[in-house]
């Protein structure tokens, strides 16, 4: 099981502590009611350390990454971020991720702590015939994420780290930070629905950033028992739950970040004919009428006939309603369509609703 460079930190704090990904982390703190509501409404950090970073560089870094990411590169402006996907031949994905123009060549990845030997395996490899470097830079970052409607003032008065110019999903790298040699990257994202920052450097800097934040008392360590009810509440995707091998960004619902007007890209012709014909199966939103929880795994009935399963579900905490994501047969994703949930040996009613269960505030500007 490894460990991100602030484990010792969690575990001063009584944090309870399980496997994500191979890596032994913080589920939560104090309560993960307490610390999705501190999100939603103030301020907290997460350790997102466990998270990859694969560094494509040289003269075909533009050409290779369009190449294997489902959204467009090509033009994009130093400092922007993008959001996609690596897909497969038959449109299945292998990871969603972000992607982080440094220079023109030079892009930096960021992928989920679960795919992170699965990824590089296939980024090596495709590789091949290009002019670029593949540097797994893993174990160099630590990374913290800082969410929520008070973030943009505890970064900068707290942290000391401006940021109140950066629109969301851009992001800043501040060379010789604090008069050492370090580069670090500060980024307007988040996985949380909320306004929020995340912050990438050497583990030094990380564990000195996150004394910082706790001593403040301005920002509630979280854990990623909420960061999974937080993301979920927004409509966010996690993969191997809403994205999968089998499970395409058509079906999804996240056409928008597959760009079919490019040249090629792997995947494209499957996808390109998923979105012509349609899919066989869609994720979609589900909401019951009663106070019981869905799971990952139950199975979703119409008319008494299995149409799909739950690939995510709770009891909601900023809206206290019982909702579901699942992926179900076209012919039932229709919003308004009557369905049930098996839980246990019990069936409950349900409506087919929008999977964003509660609204997004992101900075746009």
């Amino acid at each position: 099981m490894k460990q991100t460079c602030l484990y010792e930190k969690h575990v001063a704090l009584g944090a309870l502590m399980q496997p994500f990904g191979g890596f032994d982390m913080p589920i939560q703190y104090t309560s993960i009611i307490d610390e999705h509501n501190a999100v939603r409404t103030a301020c907290g950090v997460f350790d997102v350390s466990h998270m990859g970073e694969v560094l494509v560089s040289g003269n075909d870094a533009e050409d290779f990454v369009n190449y294997i990411f489902t959204n467009d590169v090509s033009g994009m402006a130093v400092g922007k971020i993008l959001y996609g996907m690596m897909c497969y031949d038959d449109g299945g994905v292998v990871d969603d991720l972000l992607v982080y123009k440094k220079a023109d060549d030079r892009f930096l990845l960021v992928i989920n702590a679960a795919n992170i030997d699965k990824d590089i395996q296939w980024i090596e490899k495709l590789a091949q015939g290009y002019e670029v470097t593949i540097a797994d830079q893993c174990d160099y970052y630590g990374e913290l994420a800082v969410q929520g409607p008070e973030a943009e003032r505890v970064m900068e008065e707290v942290l000391e780290l401006p940021c109140s110019e950066l629109s969301f999903y851009t992001f800043k790298e501040i060379a010789n930070y604090n008069g050492t040699s370090e580069t670090i990257i500060v980024s307007r994202t988040g996985y949380t629905g909320e306004d929020g920052f995340e912050i990438y450097g050497m583990h030094a800097f990380i564990r000195e950033m996150w004394d910082k934040l706790i001593a403040s008392g301005r920002c509630k360590p979280c854990g990623l028992g909420c960061r999974d009810t937080l993301r979920f509440e927004v409509g966010l995707p996690l993969y191997g739950d809403e994205l999968s091998d089998d499970i395409t960004p058509m079906m999804a619902g996240l056409g928008m970040f597959v760009k079919l007007d490019k040249e090629d890209f792997l995947g494209k012709e499957a996808l390109l004919k998923q979105k012509t014909d349609g899919v066989a199966r869609k994720i979609v939103g589900i909401e019951l009428r009663d106070k019981a929880i869905p799971r990952h795994g139950y199975t979703v009935l119409c008319d008494g006939k299995a149409v799909g399963e739950v690939t995510t579900g709770y009891n909601s905490i900023s809206t206290g309603k019982s909702v579901c994501m699942a992926l179900v047969d076209t012919e039932h994703a229709k919003l308004g369509t009557e369905v049930e949930v098996q839980i246990r040996k019990k069936t409950f009613p349900g409506v087919v609703v929008k999977k964003r269960f509660y609204e997004k505030h992101y900075k746009k500007n």
